[in-house]
C-alpha cells in the first residue's frame, strides 16, 4: 500500500519504521531535513520537501507531530497534507490533540473528499519502538476498518472508540490515569522513604497486590533514584493535561487532581525541567 508519514520525532520515527519493514511503499516528511534522510539511510522509502508532496499518491496519510497548531501547520496551507492528498484517500492523525481538533480535521477533510480518524496513542517511546503501542481511533467504521491491519505494523491494541474525537477523548482519560497513578507513587515513596523502607522490596511487594501499575512497576525505582532521563517529557505531559482540562471545561465538569498537578508541571517547566521524564513530578515534593 502507498503511504506517507508526516513527523520522524521520538514517536513517529519508530512508527513510520514499522510501516516501512512491512513491505509498504511509504514517503516520510519531517520539517527537520536531516533527521528525515536519516531515517531514510536507515529504512529506506523516499523522503518529500513537503507534506503536500508526502501526501500526493497515497492512499493513508499518516501524522505525529506536537499539538494542535503543529497539526494545523502541516494539515493546512499551500504545502500542507490537504493540497497534496488524493480525494478519497484517508488522514490519520497519530499526535495528541484536542477533540476539537479533530472534529475540525474531519470537516475539513469532508470539504475536500478526504476521510479522516484521529488516532492517539499509548505506550510511549519504547511502545513504538517495540511495535506494541496501543491506539486510540475515533472516526467512521469503515475508515477504521481499512487503518487497522496498517496500524497493527506498529499497534498491539488497535481499537475504535467511536465517532470522531472518541480517540482523542480516550487519551484524555488514560493520561489522566497515567497523572493519577504517578502522583499517589511520588507521594507513597515520600511516605517509604521517610519511614526509611527498602524501595526495591516496597515495589516488589506493591506490584503483587492491589497497587500495582506500569508506572509502579517501571517508574518507583527510578523516581526514587531522582532518575528522570527518559520517558515521557514532562512539557508534553502538561500539554495534555491542558488538554484535558480544556474538555472537562466543554463538559461543565471539574478534575481537581489534573488541576493541581498540571500547575505542578507548569512550576516544573518554568525551572528548566520541561525535558525531564513525567515522573519529575515528584520533585515538587521533595524528592
Amino acid at each position: 500500500m502507498k503511504l506517507a508519514f508526516i513527523g520522524l520525532g521520538v514517536m513517529g520515527a519508530p512508527m513510520a519504521g514499522h510501516l516501512q519493514q512491512a513491505g509498504h511503499q511509504l514517503c516520510v516528511y519531517n520539517r527537520n531535513v536531516e533527521k528525515a534522510d536519516a531515517w531514510v539511510a536507515r529504512f529506506g522509502g523516499r523522503r518529500a520537501d513537503t507534506p503536500a508532496q508526502a501526501a500526493k499518491g497515497a492512499d493513508i496519510v499518516m501524522l505525529c507531530v506536537g499539538n494542535d497548531d503543529d497539526v494545523r501547520a502541516v494539515v493546512y496551507g499551500e504545502q500542507g497534507i490537504l493540497a497534496g492528498i488524493e480525494p478519497g484517500a484517508l488522514l490519520v492523525d497519530h499526535t495528541t490533540t484536542s477533540a476539537e481538533l479533530a472534529e475540525e480535521l474531519y470537516q475539513a477533510g469532508a470539504d475536500a473528499g478526504v476521510r479522516f480518524i484521529d488516532a492517539p496513542v499509548s505506550g510511549g517511546q519504547a511502545g513504538a519502538e517495540n511495535g506494541a503501542l496501543t491506539v486510540m481511533i475515533g472516526g467512521d467504521e469503515a475508515d477504521v476498518a481499512q487503518a487497522q491491519p496498517v496500524l497493527a505494523a506498529y499497534g498491539k491494541k488497535v481499537t475504535r472508540l467511536g465517532p470522531v474525537g472518541s480517540g482523542q477523548r480516550c487519551k484524555m482519560v488514560n493520561q489522566i490515569c497515567v497523572v493519577g497513578a504517578v502522583q499517589g507513587i511520588a507521594e507513597g515513596l515520600l511516605l517509604a522513604k521517610k519511614a526509611g523502607l527498602d524501595i526495591a522490596t516496597l515495589v516488589d511487594v506493591l506490584a503483587g497486590g492491589a497497587a500495582q501499575s506500569w508506572q509502579l512497576e517501571n517508574r518507583a525505582q527510578t523516581m526514587a533514584e531522582g532518575k528522570f532521563d527518559f520517558g515521557f517529557a514532562a512539557q508534553w505531559m502538561h500539554k495534555d493535561l491542558s488538554i484535558c482540562l480544556q474538555e472537562a471545561g466543554r463538559q461543565g465538569i471539574k478534575l481537581p487532581l489534573i488541576e493541581q498537578v498540571n500547575r505542578l508541571y507548569a512550576e516544573l517547566i518554568e525551572e528548566g525541567y520541561g525535558r525531564c521524564d513525567s515522573t519529575v513530578v515528584i520533585k515538587k515534593l521533595g524528592g
